[in-house]
């Protein structure tokens, strides 16, 4: 049965408000959609018929095919669909769901109902867990709920994107794996050149990791979700094998600044032979950044001796924003410290920011650290920075990130 749209409102039914009165906390928000999925016709029209007095337009369809056609042509508030369907059942179509969409809720309905079933549904992400027979009036109570909250998990997505706040713990943790999985066949990495204060040439180029994917639009967002699925090792490999790919066959480019989550110096591919990072391993500075903690101290120290012996050096990121204390510089002993923007913006006209920065700086040099202020974006940071001590700089004033390579001013 191909899908059918039903587009107008009964009569309400004995009891019921009419349409034009106020809406009540049940009814689903203005102009819901509900896609009803079931391979048995008489189910379908009654779902239908109970979700269109609830004030619903409704869509059925009458196989998981079928629905994943109409999710295409959506979009929906809420889908309600049975279990056991053949072909693709009712936990396949959600994960399909999933896949297009990460607030979509889904109710499932059964005629089965068992422990392992509503495990199953509750673990991939469905909304609610319906047995039949079903209760009509619950059924529109929750089909009404859930779309209602869909429309607020949409506008609080909406105002993340605004905002530029992470959006990674929306949705369930099949939505997540879905768009973790897209955020991966779509990652891309900028370059950012980092420059030299004296000269003004330029000194090596940071490769930052970008995503093409909506649900996780920043790299806080990929890396908290792959730190939530436990695939920061796969995550940390791919970003590294994209850093290396266009600088390799460029030597006259300088230095590759690679970050690196802490968790990544325990991975035993990291710097191994016949990888293209170890390739050029003279050439790269791996970014560790303060804001996590290093964990296990004497493997630490171990893995940097054996990365400093192939030709890779150290450095500290985000320095000023991250973990206090001294056991970073203890166990790393950077070559090459990052001063972060936090400190760097309105530098100029910062007393207290101009101290700390100078000290830092002082400091740095004394153990033969150079230090790279970022973040830079106005001349007149640029000049208290490097009457500050700074050796290098990097920021949107000199470029912005861009695929490579972008050109650099002063």
């Amino acid at each position: 049965m191909s899908e059918q749209e039903h587009k107008q409102v009964p009569a309400p039914l004995a009891g019921e408000k009419p349409a034009s009165a106020a809406p009540r906390d049940t009814d689903p928000p203005e102009d819901a959609r509900a896609l009803v999925v079931d391979d048995d016709p008489g189910v379908c029209r009654s779902v239908g018929h109970v979700l269109t007095r609830r004030g619903f337009e409704i869509v059925t369809a009458a196989d998981g095919e079928a629905a994943v056609a109409a999710l295409a042509r959506g979009p929906f508030d809420v889908v309600v669909s049975d279990i056991n369907m053949p072909g693709m059942d009712g936990i396949a179509l959600l994960r399909a769901v999933r896949e297009r969409d990460a607030d979509l809720p889904v109710i499932l309905i059964t005629g089965e109902p068992s422990l392992d079933t509503a495990m199953r549904a509750v673990e991939h992400g469905a909304y609610q867990y319906v047995p039949k027979p079903f209760d009509t009036e619950k059924l529109a109570r929750t089909a009404s709920e859930a779309a209602r909250l869909c429309r607020l998990a949409r506008l609080k997505r909406e105002a993340l994107g605004v905002t530029g706040g992470n959006s990674a713990g929306a949705g369930d943790r099949t939505g997540l794996e879905a768009g973790f999985e897209r955020a991966l066949r779509g990652l891309w990495m900028a370059y950012q050149p980092v420059v030299r204060v004296q000269d003004r040439t330029v000194f090596g180029y940071e490769a930052l990791m970008r995503s093409s994917e909506p649900m996780l639009p920043h790299p806080g967002a990929v890396l908290d979700a792959a730190e939530r699925l436990g695939r920061l090792v796969e995550l940390g490999r791919l970003t590294r094998w994209l850093a290396v790919e266009p600088m390799l066959p460029e030597p006259g480019r300088g230095a590759l600044f690679v970050n690196l989550h802490p968790r990544d110096l325990h991975d035993p591919e990291l710097a191994a032979e016949g990888t293209p990072l170890a390739a050029m391993a003279a050439r790269v500075v791996l970014e560790i950044t303060e804001r996590a903690e290093l964990g296990s101290v004497e493997e630490i120290r171990g893995t940097v001796a054996r990365l400093r012996e192939q030709g890779f050096r150290i450095a500290i990121d985000d320095l000023g924003a991250g973990y206090a204390g001294l056991t970073s510089f203890a166990v790393l002993r950077p070559e090459i410290v990052k001063i972060d923007m936090s400190l760097v913006r309105g530098v100029d006209s910062d007393p207290v920011k101009q101290k700390i920065i100078r000290s830092m700086t002082r400091m740095c040099h004394e153990m033969g650290m150079l230090v790279v202020c970022e973040g830079i974006e106005t001349p007149a940071e640029r000049d208290a920075l490097a009457e500050l001590g700074s050796d290098l700089m990097q920021g949107f004033l000199f470029a912005r990130p861009c695929r490579p390579f972008p050109e650099v001013s002063w």
